[in-house]
Protein backbone atom coordinates (compact mmCIF):
# COMPACT_ATOMS: atom_id res chain seq x y z
CA UNK A 1 0.00 0.00 0.00
CA UNK A 2 2.75 2.37 0.55
CA UNK A 3 3.96 2.35 -2.98
CA UNK A 4 1.20 4.52 -4.02
CA UNK A 5 -0.19 1.75 -6.39
CA UNK A 6 -3.96 1.31 -7.03
CA UNK A 7 -5.76 -1.86 -6.18
CA UNK A 8 -7.40 -1.62 -9.90
CA UNK A 9 -4.35 -1.96 -11.94
CA UNK A 10 -0.62 -2.57 -11.12
CA UNK A 11 2.75 -4.26 -11.77
CA UNK A 12 2.48 -6.50 -8.35
CA UNK A 13 0.93 -10.15 -7.75
CA UNK A 14 -2.47 -9.13 -6.89
CA UNK A 15 -4.98 -6.43 -8.23
CA UNK A 16 -8.39 -6.35 -9.42
CA UNK A 17 -7.80 -6.55 -13.04
CA UNK A 18 -5.73 -9.57 -12.33
CA UNK A 19 -8.54 -11.13 -9.69
CA UNK A 20 -10.95 -10.89 -12.87
CA UNK A 21 -9.81 -14.28 -13.71
CA UNK A 22 -10.68 -16.09 -10.56
CA UNK A 23 -14.60 -14.57 -10.11
CA UNK A 24 -15.51 -13.87 -6.63
CA UNK A 25 -13.05 -14.13 -4.06
CA UNK A 26 -11.77 -13.33 -0.97
CA UNK A 27 -8.18 -11.92 0.21
CA UNK A 28 -6.62 -11.01 3.62
CA UNK A 29 -4.61 -7.66 2.75
CA UNK A 30 -1.93 -7.66 5.68
CA UNK A 31 -0.62 -4.12 6.74
CA UNK A 32 3.06 -4.96 7.28
CA UNK A 33 5.30 -2.86 9.98
CA UNK A 34 8.62 -3.51 9.15
CA UNK A 35 10.96 -4.77 12.29
CA UNK A 36 13.43 -1.39 11.77
CA UNK A 37 10.19 0.75 13.03
CA UNK A 38 9.27 0.67 16.44
CA UNK A 39 6.93 2.50 19.21
CA UNK A 40 4.75 5.24 18.18
CA UNK A 41 5.94 5.69 14.71
CA UNK A 42 5.46 1.79 14.28
CA UNK A 43 1.81 2.34 14.86
CA UNK A 44 1.84 5.54 12.87
CA UNK A 45 3.08 4.00 9.89
CA UNK A 46 0.42 1.17 10.52
CA UNK A 47 -2.11 3.79 10.65
CA UNK A 48 -1.14 5.35 7.01
CA UNK A 49 -1.16 1.79 5.39
CA UNK A 50 -5.05 1.70 6.87
CA UNK A 51 -5.92 5.00 5.18
CA UNK A 52 -4.51 4.00 2.13
CA UNK A 53 -6.75 0.57 2.33
CA UNK A 54 -9.40 2.32 3.03
CA UNK A 55 -9.38 4.46 0.45
CA UNK A 56 -8.76 2.00 -2.29
CA UNK A 57 -11.36 0.00 -1.03
CA UNK A 58 -14.20 3.29 -0.92
CA UNK A 59 -11.91 4.19 -4.93
CA UNK A 60 -13.00 0.68 -6.14
CA UNK A 61 -16.32 0.29 -4.09
CA UNK A 62 -17.99 -1.29 -7.64
CA UNK A 63 -15.74 -4.15 -6.95
CA UNK A 64 -14.68 -4.55 -3.77
CA UNK A 65 -16.31 -4.80 -0.22
CA UNK A 66 -14.35 -5.32 2.91
CA UNK A 67 -14.82 -6.78 5.78
CA UNK A 68 -15.25 -4.31 8.82
CA UNK A 69 -17.83 -5.87 11.35
CA UNK A 70 -19.90 -8.71 11.45
CA UNK A 71 -22.38 -9.67 8.48
CA UNK A 72 -20.28 -6.72 6.30
CA UNK A 73 -19.41 -10.11 3.90
CA UNK A 74 -22.79 -12.12 4.91
CA UNK A 75 -26.00 -13.15 2.87
CA UNK A 76 -26.61 -11.08 -0.11
CA UNK A 77 -23.81 -8.93 0.43
CA UNK A 78 -21.19 -11.99 -0.62
CA UNK A 79 -22.33 -10.94 -4.19
CA UNK A 80 -22.24 -7.01 -4.58
CA UNK A 81 -18.56 -7.43 -5.43
CA UNK A 82 -16.43 -9.41 -7.08
CA UNK A 83 -13.42 -9.05 -4.63
CA UNK A 84 -13.91 -8.95 -1.01
CA UNK A 85 -11.34 -7.72 1.52
CA UNK A 86 -10.13 -8.52 4.99
CA UNK A 87 -7.77 -6.23 6.57
CA UNK A 88 -4.93 -8.00 8.74
CA UNK A 89 -1.82 -6.86 10.07
CA UNK A 90 2.13 -8.46 9.79
CA UNK A 91 3.69 -7.98 12.93
CA UNK A 92 2.73 -6.89 16.36
CA UNK A 93 5.01 -4.03 16.16
CA UNK A 94 2.41 -2.28 14.91
CA UNK A 95 0.90 -1.98 18.31
CA UNK A 96 3.82 0.53 18.99
CA UNK A 97 3.86 -1.57 22.64
CA UNK A 98 0.48 0.21 23.74
CA UNK A 99 -2.37 -2.67 24.05
CA UNK A 100 -4.65 -0.25 24.46
CA UNK A 101 -4.17 0.63 20.08
CA UNK A 102 -6.09 -3.21 19.53
CA UNK A 103 -9.29 -0.64 19.76
CA UNK A 104 -8.33 1.51 16.66
CA UNK A 105 -7.06 -1.93 14.95
CA UNK A 106 -10.68 -3.50 15.58
CA UNK A 107 -12.66 -0.62 14.95
CA UNK A 108 -10.69 -0.61 11.79
CA UNK A 109 -11.79 -3.94 10.94
CA UNK A 110 -8.58 -5.96 11.24
CA UNK A 111 -8.89 -10.16 11.60
CA UNK A 112 -5.35 -11.33 12.37
CA UNK A 113 -2.36 -10.55 13.48
CA UNK A 114 1.13 -11.95 13.69
CA UNK A 115 2.87 -11.68 16.55
CA UNK A 116 5.85 -10.30 15.22
CA UNK A 117 7.78 -10.40 11.67
CA UNK A 118 10.89 -12.04 11.37
CA UNK A 119 12.96 -10.40 14.38
CA UNK A 120 11.99 -9.29 18.27
CA UNK A 121 9.33 -6.81 18.97
CA UNK A 122 7.30 -6.16 22.16
CA UNK A 123 5.74 -9.00 22.15
CA UNK A 124 7.55 -11.92 21.25
CA UNK A 125 10.89 -13.26 19.27
CA UNK A 126 10.41 -13.50 15.80
CA UNK A 127 12.30 -16.68 13.63
CA UNK A 128 15.25 -15.38 13.35
CA UNK A 129 15.42 -13.04 16.20
CA UNK A 130 18.91 -13.15 18.40
CA UNK A 131 17.31 -14.49 21.40
CA UNK A 132 14.79 -16.98 21.93
CA UNK A 133 12.87 -16.19 25.03
CA UNK A 134 9.57 -16.25 23.71
CA UNK A 135 6.98 -14.49 24.95
CA UNK A 136 7.04 -11.45 27.07
CA UNK A 137 4.42 -10.40 29.60
CA UNK A 138 3.19 -7.45 26.77
CA UNK A 139 3.04 -10.43 24.34
CA UNK A 140 0.54 -12.22 26.56
CA UNK A 141 -1.36 -9.61 27.49
CA UNK A 142 -1.79 -8.78 23.29
CA UNK A 143 -2.74 -11.65 22.99
CA UNK A 144 -5.35 -11.92 25.61
CA UNK A 145 -6.89 -8.67 24.29
CA UNK A 146 -6.67 -9.90 20.91
CA UNK A 147 -8.77 -12.87 21.68
CA UNK A 148 -10.92 -10.39 23.48
CA UNK A 149 -11.63 -8.14 20.66
CA UNK A 150 -11.90 -11.37 18.11
CA UNK A 151 -8.24 -10.39 15.93
CA UNK A 152 -6.92 -13.86 15.60
CA UNK A 153 -3.53 -14.37 16.51
CA UNK A 154 -1.05 -15.88 13.74
CA UNK A 155 2.45 -17.59 14.84
CA UNK A 156 4.04 -17.45 10.89
CA UNK A 157 7.10 -15.56 11.63
CA UNK A 158 6.90 -17.01 15.43
CA UNK A 159 10.44 -18.16 16.62
CA UNK A 160 9.69 -21.99 17.86
CA UNK A 161 9.99 -20.66 21.45
CA UNK A 162 7.18 -18.40 21.04
CA UNK A 163 4.88 -20.60 19.07
CA UNK A 164 4.94 -23.60 22.04
CA UNK A 165 4.05 -20.31 24.05
CA UNK A 166 1.28 -19.16 22.23
CA UNK A 167 0.07 -23.02 22.47
CA UNK A 168 0.38 -22.62 26.32
CA UNK A 169 -1.52 -19.32 26.53
CA UNK A 170 -4.08 -19.03 23.96
CA UNK A 171 -7.62 -19.64 24.89
CA UNK A 172 -8.96 -19.35 21.50
CA UNK A 173 -7.94 -21.09 17.93
CA UNK A 174 -4.66 -19.53 16.17
CA UNK A 175 -3.17 -19.62 12.57
CA UNK A 176 -0.36 -20.07 10.77
CA UNK A 177 -1.26 -17.94 7.38
CA UNK A 178 1.66 -18.22 5.06
CA UNK A 179 3.96 -21.27 6.38
CA UNK A 180 4.76 -24.70 4.87
CA UNK A 181 5.72 -28.08 5.72
CA UNK A 182 9.41 -28.45 7.19
CA UNK A 183 9.17 -31.56 5.80
CA UNK A 184 9.03 -31.09 2.53
CA UNK A 185 11.64 -28.07 2.93
CA UNK A 186 13.54 -27.80 5.68
CA UNK A 187 13.51 -23.68 6.36
CA UNK A 188 12.80 -22.57 9.59
CA UNK A 189 10.03 -20.58 8.72
CA UNK A 190 8.16 -23.97 7.65
CA UNK A 191 5.85 -25.72 10.44
CA UNK A 192 6.91 -29.06 12.33
CA UNK A 193 4.47 -32.08 11.42
CA UNK A 194 4.07 -31.15 15.59
CA UNK A 195 3.24 -27.73 15.14
CA UNK A 196 0.78 -28.44 12.33
CA UNK A 197 -0.72 -31.04 15.08
CA UNK A 198 -0.99 -28.57 17.41
CA UNK A 199 -2.45 -26.18 14.92
CA UNK A 200 -5.17 -28.53 14.04
CA UNK A 201 -5.67 -29.81 16.99
CA UNK A 202 -7.23 -26.47 18.30
CA UNK A 203 -9.14 -26.28 15.28
CA UNK A 204 -7.07 -23.37 13.53
CA UNK A 205 -6.19 -22.47 10.22
CA UNK A 206 -2.49 -23.20 7.76
CA UNK A 207 -1.80 -21.11 4.50
CA UNK A 208 0.24 -22.93 2.01
CA UNK A 209 3.11 -19.97 1.04
CA UNK A 210 4.52 -19.81 -2.20
CA UNK A 211 7.64 -18.18 -1.80
CA UNK A 212 10.28 -20.06 -3.52
CA UNK A 213 12.42 -20.32 0.17
CA UNK A 214 9.73 -22.15 1.57
CA UNK A 215 8.83 -24.69 -1.23
CA UNK A 216 12.34 -25.93 -1.94
CA UNK A 217 15.35 -26.29 -0.48
CA UNK A 218 16.75 -25.66 -3.32
CA UNK A 219 14.53 -22.70 -4.04
CA UNK A 220 15.90 -21.97 -7.92
CA UNK A 221 13.97 -24.88 -8.91
CA UNK A 222 10.92 -24.21 -6.81
CA UNK A 223 7.61 -24.34 -9.28
CA UNK A 224 4.13 -24.82 -8.47
CA UNK A 225 4.20 -28.83 -8.26
CA UNK A 226 5.88 -27.90 -4.98
CA UNK A 227 2.91 -26.27 -3.76
CA UNK A 228 0.87 -29.59 -4.05
CA UNK A 229 3.60 -31.36 -2.49
CA UNK A 230 3.18 -29.63 0.25
CA UNK A 231 -0.56 -29.79 0.20
CA UNK A 232 0.03 -33.18 0.21
CA UNK A 233 2.08 -33.92 3.18
CA UNK A 234 -0.09 -32.02 5.38
CA UNK A 235 -3.16 -33.58 3.95
CA UNK A 236 -1.26 -36.79 4.94
CA UNK A 237 -1.69 -35.19 8.48
CA UNK A 238 -5.09 -34.91 8.41
CA UNK A 239 -5.39 -31.46 7.32
CA UNK A 240 -8.14 -31.47 4.95
CA UNK A 241 -10.68 -29.05 7.51
CA UNK A 242 -7.74 -26.58 8.19
CA UNK A 243 -5.86 -26.38 5.11
CA UNK A 244 -5.94 -23.20 3.12
CA UNK A 245 -4.12 -21.04 0.55
CA UNK A 246 -1.93 -18.05 2.18
CA UNK A 247 0.14 -17.44 -0.93
CA UNK A 248 2.41 -14.36 0.41
CA UNK A 249 1.46 -12.53 -2.73
CA UNK A 250 3.35 -9.08 -3.26
CA UNK A 251 5.13 -10.44 -0.01
CA UNK A 252 7.69 -12.69 -1.70
CA UNK A 253 9.40 -14.22 -4.98
CA UNK A 254 7.55 -16.34 -6.84
CA UNK A 255 8.18 -19.70 -8.63
CA UNK A 256 8.87 -18.50 -12.19
CA UNK A 257 5.06 -20.32 -13.19
CA UNK A 258 3.56 -18.73 -11.05
CA UNK A 259 2.95 -14.82 -11.68
CA UNK A 260 0.22 -13.85 -9.05
CA UNK A 261 -3.14 -13.72 -8.31
CA UNK A 262 -3.91 -14.63 -12.29
CA UNK A 263 -2.20 -17.94 -11.51
CA UNK A 264 -4.59 -19.03 -8.86
CA UNK A 265 -6.90 -21.12 -11.83
CA UNK A 266 -3.47 -23.17 -13.11
CA UNK A 267 -2.87 -24.16 -9.47
CA UNK A 268 -6.33 -24.90 -9.43
CA UNK A 269 -5.96 -27.39 -12.62
CA UNK A 270 -2.75 -28.34 -11.36
CA UNK A 271 -4.28 -29.79 -7.98
CA UNK A 272 -7.47 -31.47 -10.86
CA UNK A 273 -4.81 -33.02 -12.86
CA UNK A 274 -3.57 -34.85 -10.03
CA UNK A 275 -7.11 -36.53 -9.06
CA UNK A 276 -8.34 -34.08 -6.32
CA UNK A 277 -11.62 -34.02 -6.19
CA UNK A 278 -13.33 -30.70 -6.90
CA UNK A 279 -14.93 -30.80 -3.71
CA UNK A 280 -11.53 -30.90 -1.82
CA UNK A 281 -9.86 -28.38 -3.50
CA UNK A 282 -12.91 -25.97 -2.58
CA UNK A 283 -11.99 -26.59 0.55
CA UNK A 284 -8.47 -25.95 0.41
CA UNK A 285 -9.17 -22.50 -2.04
CA UNK A 286 -12.10 -21.19 -0.33
CA UNK A 287 -14.37 -22.86 2.34
CA UNK A 288 -11.65 -23.71 5.00
CA UNK A 289 -10.35 -20.52 5.36
CA UNK A 290 -14.09 -18.92 5.28
CA UNK A 291 -15.30 -21.31 8.07
CA UNK A 292 -12.64 -20.83 10.26
CA UNK A 293 -13.71 -17.07 9.78
CA UNK A 294 -17.49 -18.33 9.99
CA UNK A 295 -17.04 -20.15 13.26
CA UNK A 296 -14.83 -17.57 15.17
CA UNK A 297 -17.15 -14.64 15.05
CA UNK A 298 -15.22 -12.80 12.56
CA UNK A 299 -17.95 -12.99 9.66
Amino acid sequence: MLQQKSLYENDLHVSIKKAEKIGWYIQCFAAFVPDSVRGEAAFAYFMDISRKFQEEVERNQATVSALVKRGDLSGDKLNTAPMAAIFTVENGAALGGDVRNLEKMAELGVKMMTLTWNGENELGTGVFADTKHGITDFGIAALKEMERRNIVADVSHASERLFYDVCGYADRPFVASHSNAKSICSHKRNLSDEQFYMIKDRAGLVGLNFYKAFLCDHEEDACMTDILRHAEHFLSLGGEDILAIGSDFDGADMPDDLHGIQSIPKLYELFLRHNYSESLIDQLFFSNAYKFFERNNLL
